[in-house]
């Protein structure tokens, strides 16, 4: 297959280097002209990936419709929040029957879209049933060293999952297939506001049964999120649910774990993301997440709270506290 991956980040660069072994060509596209130069000299990826030898047979290009011709797969991993603006330029460009495969998790902020249907906004000539959500625990600094690792395949065309699914997949990279394309991509957005919950409380130093108090309310506020937008129950209970929220709040790799854990010792947000190398999509999602329980009047008190923890200066002890005294309840409710 011919594969054009959109963004040169950790993720994308680790994907990239996946498809190629598995004997596919691929290009890799990166935003920043220089640093596209400096991938191509020296094939490695410094700032995002370092130690991870970029083959040779992988063109890198900053020339990004030349990148996307006469592509099967079109990639994009990109964080969600500069998605439109990388791909606006395309707007005019002519597909036929290119697969989408998103490997990013978010949801845009002006707009309250999820990726599958920013792309249908963006492109004209974009099918819906040629989109995928390619979601999971999956942190690019371990699948690069081919740590063995499993996630979702997610389309509402099931044949076009599965053909994803056999693309991705090796001995290390395991893919599952899924029709609930909707439900894949809240569960991968929504769990990395769970995440920067669990750090607060990592940072805060509440211990162990606070952060298993977050993790379990809080995939329940995401499902309830997902059925209200038509996704399916058993999703979140599946690996790009319960499986990616898992590793999100407990790994060492997770910025969005640790933007919380700094918010929580202390730390003030703007300065966190200024000395940050990566994004930690879990912030702009936040405020997608908190307008959505607001246009659908749905309960997610720990989306509330860590919205206002991150934007209007709420300690996370006030933020608990808030929480903990909420009204009592059914566990189910």
């Amino acid at each position: 297959m011919k594969i054009a991956v959109l963004g040169a980040g950790g993720w994308g660069t680790t994907l990239a280097i996946l498809l190629h072994r598995n004997g596919h060509n691929v290009t890799l596209w990166e935003f920043n002209p220089e640093y596209a130069a400096t991938l191509e000299e020296y094939r490695e990826n410094f700032y995002y990936l370092p130690k991870i030898i970029i083959p040779k047979d992988i063109k890198i290009s900053n020339d990004l419709e030349a990148s996307i011709h006469d592509k099967n797969i079109i990639l994009i991993t990109t964080p969600t929040q500069f998605i439109r603006n990388n791909l606006k330029s395309l707007k005019s460009y002519k597909f036929k029957d290119e697969i989408f495969v998103s490997a990013s998790k978010g949801i845009e902020n002006e707009s309250l879209l999820m990726v599958s249907d920013m792309i249908m906004d963006i492109f004209d000539h974009a099918k819906k049933d040629k989109i995928v959500s390619l979601s999971g625990p999956s942190h690019a600094e371990e699948v690069s060293r081919r740590v063995p690792t499993a996630v979702v395949s997610a389309s509402n065309n099931h044949k076009t999952a599965e053909h994803v699914q056999k693309i991705f997949s090796n001995s290390y990279f395991r893919v599952y297939s899924s029709s609930d394309l909707i439900g894949t991509e809240i569960g991968g957005a929504l769990k990395n506001v769970i995440a920067i919950a669990a750090g607060i409380s990592d940072g805060a130093q509440f211990g162990d049964n606070t952060k298993a108090a977050l993790m379990t309310r809080g995939i329940n506020e995401i499902m309830k999120l997902g059925l209200k937008l038509k996704a399916k129950k058993e999703t979140f209970f599946g690996l790009s649910g319960i499986g990616d929220l898992i590793v999100t709040c407990e790994s060492r790799h997770s910025r969005n774990r640790f933007v919380g854990e700094q918010i929580g010792s202390g730390k003030k947000l703007s300065v966190i993301l200024k000395e940050m190398k990566m994004v930690a999509e879990g912030v702009a999602t936040t405020k997608s997440a908190f307008e959505l329980s607001k246009r659908h009047k749905i309960d997610m008190p720990i989306v509330e709270e860590v919205y206002a923890i991150l934007f209007e200066d709420r300690s996370p002890h006030q933020a608990t506290k808030n929480l903990m005294m909420r009204n009592l309840k059914p566990e189910t409710d």
